[in-house]
């Protein structure tokens, strides 16, 4: 892990000094002479924790923390002054200094506070990430569908996320998990605090214990100091266990007493902490079926199917695939700066026959495959991979070259895809919009290909101009 850098801001030379040669052992020191000068220095690199004097010369400190605050992503700043009182402690804290300290300053104290300090900058860098990670890849509904299954699972989300309640997420691999579990928080009163995660199946039992309880210098071999576990980091906030079954017999008692009475202890630590979190367990192995062979705690299942929600695989929610292949194909498009608008008909009806084993993570990365290896504006069936175009069972092939009128006997392409926009727009009751997101195309595609087939655009009803077309052709 990097060091964390501080930036020191005082009109005293020797406060400075002094400062720099106690820190600069353990982290990256930057020094400035006035509040004028901090500024642009947090403009110009990364800063995790500011330490500033109250009383310099030009703009004070507590004016340059008013102003450090009104910034999208401050950075911790604790103020330090030879003048305090309580009423300037309270002032300080209510512009949202992160805390006050006296000089001359007690090191032992500040070695303490900052170490507080930037674990909490380290949270909130981590959740500031995965924020924008969920508004940028997946949208502000944060999970993209609109099939009958997905609805139900929006519908317990919606329901679950106010509440307190232990959440137990099931499905299959890349199904989506982590990501309802985050949307979960974000939903939640608790979602001003962290969201910590921990893949059970990453860890050793040894350091997953460690991991999640955290331990004390000297605990084991290679402890060479006090370390907080997730659950202790995630307090007011919520903890996220994946891959829940993995966790041993010995480690499911202490999980099973920290969701009881809310308190634990470090590894080999004597002192009882309590702690606040909300928990989400993700599995995809059947719990309930451990529990019959003696695998997993019924007492533990119990505690965590308190509300259960089930991700449905790919393959059963189809009418998902347009949508997410569309967002998706927007989003590696901008990514690579590359002009690729639409996939054709053809290529969607493959996409749609496949039974995606790996879910939605698979989708996601063959668009991706697609969009940066394609030579056009339009990704086709030469695009998609040999192994997607190999695995379609033959009777889903055959639906799928005469729906995109592949040179058999009903018919021409041309015939093929007037027939799927009609049968789109007939399904849509005419809403070009919902028409184009269920074709996989772009709602100009659409627009364009209307244009082609010498559609009255402006006619009352899409349909009837559509059907007349289309009739008169035949």
């Amino acid at each position: 892990m990097s060091r964390q850098t501080i930036l020191i801001v005082d009109d005293d030379r020797n406060t400075r000094e002094g400062l720099r040669r106690a820190l600069q052992p353990l982290y990256d020191i930057v020094l400035v002479d006035s509040a004028e000068r901090a500024l642009p220095t947090l403009d110009e690199r990364h800063v995790d924790v500011v330490l500033s004097d109250i009383r310099m010369a030009g703009m004070d400190g507590l004016t340059l923390l008013q102003r450090i605050m009104a910034r999208s992503h401050p950075p911790i700043v604790i103020m330090l002054t030879a003048y305090g009182n309580v009423e300037t402690a309270v002032e300080a804290m209510k512009r949202g200094a992160y805390d006050f300290l006296m000089k001359p300053v007690n090191l032992d104290h500040l070695d303490m506070l900052l170490k507080r300090a930037v674990r909490a900058s380290e949270v909130e860098t981590e959740n500031l990430r995965l924020r924008e990670q969920l508004d940028n890849r997946f949208g502000l509904e944060a999970i993209i569908g609109h099939s009958s299954a997905m609805k139900e699972v929006f519908e317990m989300i919606k329901q679950a996320a106010p509440t307190q309640a232990t959440i137990l997420l099931q499905g299959e691999s890349g199904t989506g998990k982590e990501l309802v579990a985050h949307a979960i928080h974000q939903l939640s009163p608790r979602s001003k605090g962290p969201f910590v995660a921990v893949h059970s199946a990453a860890l050793s039992p040894t350091l997953l214990e460690s991991e999640l309880f955290g331990h004390e210098k000297g605990a084991f071999t290679g402890a060479t100091e006090r370390r907080r576990g997730r659950f202790e980091i995630a307090d007011g906030g919520t903890l996220f266990l994946d891959e829940i079954s993995e966790i041993q017999p010995a480690i499911q008692v202490k999980l099973l007493r920290v969701l009881e009475e809310r308190r634990f202890e470090r590894v080999g630590g004597q002192e009882t902490l309590d702690v606040d979190i909300r928990l989400i367990a993700a599995t995809n192995t059947d719990l309930r079926k451990m529990v019959e062979e003696g695998r997993f705690r019924n007492d533990l299942f119990f505690r965590l199917d308190v509300v259960s929600i089930t991700l449905p695989p790919l393959r059963d929610r189809t009418d998902d695939i347009p949508l997410l292949c569309n967002h998706f194909l927007k989003e590696f498009s901008q990514r690579n700066n590359k002009p690729v608008e639409d996939i054709s008909s053809d290529t969607m009806a493959a996409l749609c026959a496949y039974s995606w084993p790996g879910n939605v993570r698979e989708l996601r990365n063959v668009i991706e495959r697609m969009v940066v290896l394609t030579h056009g504006s339009r990704l086709t069936v030469r695009d998609l991979p040999q192994g997607i175009r190999a695995a379609i069972p033959d009777e889903k092939r055959n639906l799928w070259r005469m729906d995109a009128g592949g040179g058999g006997a009903t018919g021409s392409i041309e015939e093929a895809e007037r027939s799927m926009i009609y049968a789109a727009l007939k399904k849509n009751k005419g809403n070009r919009s919902r028409a184009a997101v269920q074709l996989g195309i772009s709602r100009r595609t659409l627009q364009r290909k209307l244009k082609e087939y010498r559609l009255k655009e402006a006619a009352a009803d899409p349909l009837t101009s559509l059907g007349a077309s289309s009739d008169a052709k035949q």
